[in-house]
C-alpha cells in the first residue's frame, strides 16, 4: 500500500526552534512505513539546515523555494515541487498568513487534505500593524477558511489567533499539542557543564531560552537579573538563543554592568536538555506573547522552578508546584523576589517525579504522533 505523503512548508530545518524540534520528533516517531514526510523550506535557499541530513537519512526529502517576499516565484516553485515530486495527500503549512496562497494552490493541485497549523499568538502583531498589513492579513484568513481542511493550532491562544474566535463551532479547527521525545532528560545532571560554559560551580544561574526578538523580551530579563544581582552576587544570567537583537541586548548589559554575568551559549545547541540539568538553577520566561511556551515543558521536565510571564498558554502547565505566573505589570523587582525565593532551594518537586509528569502528559511524542496520524489519515 502507498505511504501518505505530506508535503510540510517551513521557513527551514535548523535547530533552536520550537516548530523544528516538534517536526524533528515527529518524523523520528511517526510510522514511515504508513507515512513518509517530505519538506519544502522557504528561507533556506543556497544554505543547508542543521537536520537536512538526518531528514535525509530518514528516507525523507527537501525541496528550497523562493521566500514568500517574492509571492509569485514562492507559488511558482511550490506548485513545481508538487507537481514534479508528487502527488502529496496532505499539505501542511506551518507559516502565518502566506499560509493562505499556498493551502489555494494546494486545492488546485487536487491535494485532499490541507492543513493550516497555527504556532503562535499573533494578536500582538495583528494590533501594532499597518493598515496594508491589516488587509493582507484579513485576505489571508480569508483564503485559509476557504481552503483549509484542517485547522491546528499549539494551543486555543494559538488556534483563536489564526481562525478566530468562532473557532470552536467549525469541526476543521482544533488544539494539537507539541510532541517532545524526553529521553534526554534521564541523563544525570553533568558537573563539567558549568565549567565548560564558564560559569563558577556555585553561581546562582538564571536560565532563559529564546530567539533574540521582541517577543522574548530579553530587555526586561536584564533588569530582573540586575534585581537579582543586588541580593545575590554570585548570579549568573546564561542564554541560550540568537536572533536580531543580540548586539543590543549586549549593549543593555554592559549598560546595566552584567556582561560579565551574562554567558551567550548559542542558539543552535543540541544539547539543551543537558544544559538545563547541569548548568540552571532556575528558568526565566518573561514573553511578550507566545504561541504555546514549549521551552517551559522542557523546563518541568527538567525539574526547573520557572518564573514566567501570565500570557503563556496555561497548556504549557503541568507540574505546578514548580510553577509561577507573574504578569509583565510587576516591577522587575517584583519578579527578583519570586527567583530569589529559589536560591539555595530544593526544588519544590523531585526531578524523577516532574520528568514523570511530563512524560505522562499529552506531549508525550507518543501521544501526539498518534494524534497527527489520525489527521493525516483523514480519520480526524
Amino acid at each position: 500500500m502507498m505511504p501518505v505523503r505530506i508535503l510540510h512548508v517551513i521557513g527551514g530545518m535548523d535547530r533552536g526552534g520550537g516548530i523544528q524540534t516538534y517536526l524533528m520528533n515527529v518524523l523520528r516517531h511517526i510510522d514511515r512505513t504508513r507515512f513518509h514526510m517530505d519538506f519544502a523550506t522557504v528561507y533556506m535557499r543556497g544554505r543547508k539546515g542543521a537536520f537536512d541530513d538526518e531528514i535525509r537519512a530518514l528516507g525523507s526529502r527537501v525541496y528550497s523555494c523562493s521566500p514568500p517576499g517574492h509571492p509569485w516565484r514562492f507559488l511558482r516553485d511550490l506548485r513545481h515541487i508538487l507537481r514534479t515530486h508528487g502527488p502529496y495527500h496532505v499539505v501542511h503549512s506551518h507559516l502565518p498568513y502566506i499560509t493562505g496562497f499556498i493551502l489555494k494552490l494546494a486545492a488546485q493541485e487536487s491535494v485532499p487534505i490541507r492543513i493550516a497549523h497555527s504556532h503562535n499568538d499573533h494578536t500582538h502583531e495583528e494590533a501594532t500593524a499597518s493598515r496594508l498589513r491589516r488587509l493582507y492579513i484579513q485576505l489571508m484568513k480569508r483564503q485559509i477558511a476557504r481552503h483549509a481542511t484542517i485547522g491546528l493550532g499549539c494551543s486555543r491562544q494559538a488556534v483563536l489567533s489564526m481562525f478566530g474566535p468562532d473557532w470552536q463551532r467549525d469541526p476543521r479547527y482544533r488544539v494539537l499539542l507539541y510532541g517532545l521525545d524526553f529521553t534526554a532528560f534521564h541523563q544525570e545532571p553533568d558537573p563539567a557543564a558549568r565549567q565548560e560554559l564558564g560559569l563558577p560551580q556555585n553561581a546562582f544561574v538564571i536560565g532563559h531560552i529564546g530567539r533574540f526578538v521582541e517577543q522574548k523580551n530579553h530587555a526586561f530579563l536584564l533588569e530582573v537579573v540586575a534585581e537579582v544581582a543586588t541580593r545575590i552576587p554570585d548570579t549568573y544570567l546564561l542564554l541560550l538563543g540568537d536572533g536580531p537583537l543580540r548586539g543590543a541586548i549586549e549593549a543593555q548589559a554592559e549598560a546595566l554592568g552584567l556582561k560579565h554575568r551574562m554567558i551567550m551559549a548559542g542558539g543552535a545547541r543540541p544539547d539543551v536538555p543537558r544544559i538545563m540539568l547541569s548548568a540552571m538553577d532556575v528558568f526565566v520566561l518573561p514573553s511578550r506573547f507566545e504561541g504555546l511556551g514549549l521551552v517551559l515543558v522542557e523546563a518541568q521536565a527538567a525539574g526547573l522552578p520557572s518564573v514566567y510571564s501570565d500570557v503563556v498558554p496555561q497548556e504549557a502547565d503541568i507540574v505546578h508546584p514548580l510553577l509561577k505566573r507573574l504578569s509583565l505589570q510587576c516591577s522587575a523587582s517584583t519578579w527578583a523576589d519570586t527567583i530569589v525565593a529559589h536560591a539555595g532551594q530544593p526544588a519544590p518537586v523531585p526531578r524523577p517525579v516532574a520528568l514523570d509528569a511530563v512524560e505522562q502528559s499529552a506531549f508525550n511524542i507518543c501521544t501526539s504522533v498518534h494524534a497527527l496520524e489520525k489527521v493525516y489519515a483523514g480519520q480526524s
